[in-house]
């Protein structure tokens, strides 16, 4: 049988495929704007795809060999896709339960004038720790926050900041995020690895924003009116059975984390602890959902159930909270599943003929420590959020160009997811054109310029990553067992 020759990709060959991939990003924020998730990236990433695999054919690969890297690639992330569905079973019974709505009554406790910008910080992160969503806390609770701060007198892109800082805190610390799950997917490490090691980081630069929202806020006179404040805890209250009881699922959740039981049956423990919270606290919400006339176990059933698997709302007569209490249970993940696998199919052929490696090949000329590789990741993160114009585009593809090379230097994987977060995730909401960016300032009617000065956390957390790297602080190397 003659052996079938290759030849070695030029740097050209492994552009044109990211280079149509960008474009029809950019095309796909003109023409679908918001709706860029829905399904257009996910073409696009398939379509980019097509491009690689031609460029591959050409060549000399056949596409049986392209096909199996695809599905060797796809297998990589099922863990991942597994999770992701669990999340959303996870999302909904937590609502229903009342422990969300019971993290922000409480959280809304700590507001004072003079401490303003800093408990919105708090109260941020604390909703986006509890739904693992940015844009959903920025959507509702943040708005709310943003109206109290304006009745104080404060800045509108101050406040702004603080809302931010604290959302994307919560979205890159949360197992419910989404980005928190596919970064160590492509790093090639677990969850709750990821999640513990981006302490690291992520602790002293959200320290840090603390400081500098607390020394603003006591430099600023500002005059107290909580009065939109004690509307949105009335209707929690008026809705819900909230006590301190609910605070036992998440607290059981944490412990068995740090027992470092494994993801998945961790969040299906927390999943059947909210509906049983549910059910115990809760009969009303059980029966809302369920509709009216069935005995109790049955109505229990359908509304844990649903909760799990698809869309449910519970209405509060408050348009913030409205907006906030719905969940789209197992069902809502599918978009983000759908883009994983596009995304997987995208780095697979890239991979299969060395592509990603051609480019991957450049870039590490210039990383000649483990400081200037991490620096070369964010660079390459940010380029890809400013470019792309995608926050899942700005992990997947570094994610899948640097693995292999954080491995060669004997770097276990997740200083590499640590990385994709700090940059990728935090940065894509400073960006005007990325989806983030234009999101969030359409949502707060801030430009994204104005609060980019104050979201404090985003801009400290790639440096602080790099920072961290070029002190060499608890980087863990392959043959070690510890940090």
């Amino acid at each position: 049988m003659t052996k079938i020759e290759t030849k070695k990709p030029t740097l050209l060959h492994a552009f044109i495929p990211i280079l149509v991939l960008i474009g029809l990003l950019a095309l796909n924020v003109v023409f679908f704007g918001d709706a860029t998730l829905d399904g257009s990236n996910q073409i696009a990433l398939l379509l980019a795809a097509s491009v690689a695999a031609i460029i591959s054919m050409r060549l000399g690969y056949k596409w049986f060999k392209i096909s199996k890297r695809i599905v060797k690639t796809i297998s990589s992330a099922m863990p991942s896709i597994l999770i992701l569905l669990m999340i959303g079973a996870l999302a909904g019974t937590w609502l229903i339960s009342g422990v969300v709505p019971a993290l922000i009554y409480y959280g809304l406790e700590v507001l004072h004038p003079s401490i303003f910008l800093f408990a919105a910080v708090f109260i941020s992160s604390l909703v986006s720790l509890a739904t693992g969503s940015s844009w959903t806390t920025v959507a509702t609770i943040g708005v709310a926050l943003l109206g109290i701060g304006v009745a104080m007198g404060i800045s509108k892109p101050v406040i702004a900041g603080a809302i931010i800082s604290g959302a994307y805190f919560g979205d890159k610390m949360s197992p419910l995020s989404d980005t928190t799950n596919l970064a160590p997917a492509m790093a090639g490490t677990d969850l709750f690895t990821h999640i513990r090691y981006m302490i690291i980081t992520t602790g002293p630069t959200l320290i840090i924003t603390f400081i500098i929202f607390l020394v603003i806020g006591f430099t600023q006179k500002v005059n107290a009116d909580v009065t939109d404040t004690e509307a949105v805890q009335t209707a929690i209250k008026q809705t819900f059975n909230i006590n301190p009881f609910l605070f036992l699922v998440p607290v059981i959740l944490i412990v068995i984390i740090i027992k470092e039981v494994p993801p998945l049956p961790s969040l299906m423990i927390g999943t059947l602890l909210g509906a049983v919270a549910a059910i115990i606290f809760q009969p009303h919400i059980i029966n809302q959902i369920a509709g009216e006339g069935l005995s109790y176990a049955k109505a229990s059933y359908i509304s844990s159930f649903k909760a799990m698997y698809g869309n449910i709302s519970v209405d509060t007569g408050n348009k913030v909270l409205d907006d906030l209490f719905s969940t789209s249970g197992m069902a809502g993940m599918l978009l983000t599943i759908w883009l994983i696998l596009s995304a997987m199919i995208f780095g697979g052929v890239m991979e299969s003929s060395g592509l990603l490696r051609r480019i991957t090949d450049e870039i590490v000329k210039f990383a000649k420590s483990t400081g200037s590789l991490v620096t070369s990741t964010v660079a390459t993160c940010i380029f890809f959020n400013i470019t792309a114009s995608d926050q899942y585009i700005s992990i997947v593809v570094p994610g899948k160009m640097f693995a292999k090379t954080y491995n060669k230097m004997n770097i276990k994987p997740e200083l590499l997811s640590r990385t994709l977060e700090d940059a990728g995730t935090v940065t894509s909401v400073l960006v005007p054109w990325n989806t983030c960016g234009a999101t969030q300032s359409r949502v707060l009617g801030v430009a994204t310029m104005d609060y980019l000065p104050y979201a404090f956390f985003n801009l400290i957390s790639p440096i602080m990553t790099i920072l961290v790297a070029y002190l060499n602080i608890k980087i863990r190397r392959i043959k070690e067992n510890v940090v």
